[in-house]
């Protein structure tokens, strides 16, 4: 696989900029199944996962 590029997706941006907007949504919900998301995940450190932890409400899994 690809290195992930979540850091720069669009469909992220779309969330960032109106949460609650169709493609918001669909980033949102795509990110519970997502490889690429979860690579990314795992490739940061454990503070910047905090981060994105709270600033999506993520779970900790």
């Amino acid at each position: 696989m690809a290195e992930p590029t979540c850091e720069n997706c669009k469909l992220r941006e779309k969330y960032d900029n109106n949460p609650k907007s169709f493609l918001g949504r669909f980033w949102r919900w795509h990110i519970g199944f997502c490889p690429g998301w979860k690579a990314f995940m795992k490739s940061l450190d454990e503070d910047k996962k905090q981060e994105l932890r709270v600033k999506y409400n993520l779970k900790v899994k």
